[in-house]
């Protein structure tokens, strides 16, 4: 298990837009994270004030950064930007209180591109499931 100091080495997100809290596990191609959902995030602001709902959209972002724990953690290093995102689905809400767990899979390698599965759960439940491609781009 990994802190929050080392997810901050390896990726350059921050708060308010930072959705790893910690890495759980991590292997050669698959990585698993955790982010508890504290209902104070900006976006409950609007989205929606009397029936609070974490976006779909973030619920992506949060696969991606942990994709990208995952290519930081590589020989290679450097940026990771999603390029493609397919086959996304959501099939629960999460609303404040819920603790996600995040695993993401590394299915291919070309190049500087990498191509991953992600899903979502909370409280054993999957939420959101994709597939989505990030090229590594030098910082």
């Amino acid at each position: 298990m990994s802190s929050l100091k080392e997810v901050k080495e390896l990726i350059p997100q921050r708060a308010p837009f930072l959705f790893v809290d910690e890495i759980v596990e991590r292997g050669e191609t698959s990585i698993e994270t955790m982010y508890k959902v504290t209902g104070a995030e900006d976006f409950f602001k609007g989205h929606f004030p009397d029936n609070p709902i974490m976006p779909g959209v973030i619920l992506q972002e949060a696969l991606f950064q942990t994709g990208a724990c995952l290519m930081a953690s590589g020989k290679n290093g450097g940026l990771g930007v999603v390029t493609k995102v397919a086959k996304a689905r959501f099939k629960s809400l999460v609303r404040p209180g819920a603790t996600l767990m995040m695993k993401v899979e590394l299915t291919d390698q070309i190049d500087n591109a990498f191509y991953f599965k992600g899903r979502t759960q909370a409280d054993g439940k999957t939420v959101c499931s994709l597939e989505f491609t990030c090229a590594q781009i030098s910082e």
